[in-house]
């Protein structure tokens, strides 16, 4: 998927997960208030001060939370106890088994706390 903005890559998500991804925007934007959109390697992220601190992305069937990897370290118990899959560097997540709006932004600031921002 190659977009240039946020809206687009929604727009061209699969249906089932664009409310997900529509979550997880504002959950960033509210998190990350000062942060710029923006889109690298095809990929919706959060910017502050040249530093990416979150994105994210939408595949078949589920989408995915990308952090600093200290951040994903620092709330892996919630991450479990919600039965979500994550990497070193993110989560991922379906509509069946959505990520809260309370863990997304203590990721979302985790990361900008690990990236010293």
């Amino acid at each position: 998927m190659t977009t240039t903005s946020h809206d687009a890559y929604i727009a061209a998500a699969p249906e089932p997960l664009r409310p997900l991804l529509h979550q997880l925007r504002a959950g960033l934007s509210q998190a990350l208030p000062d942060a710029a959109e923006i889109v690298m390697y095809g990929m919706p992220g959060f910017q502050i001060s040249g530093e990416i601190v979150a994105g994210y992305a939408a595949f078949s069937k589920q989408c995915g939370l990308y952090v600093d990897p200290g951040a994903i370290a620092a709330h892996a118990d919630e991450i479990a106890s919600l039965k979500l899959k994550a990497t070193k560097t993110g989560v991922t997540f379906s509509p069946g088994k959505p990520i809260t709006a309370e863990l997304i932004e203590k990721l979302a600031v985790s990361s900008r706390g690990e990236k010293g921002l």
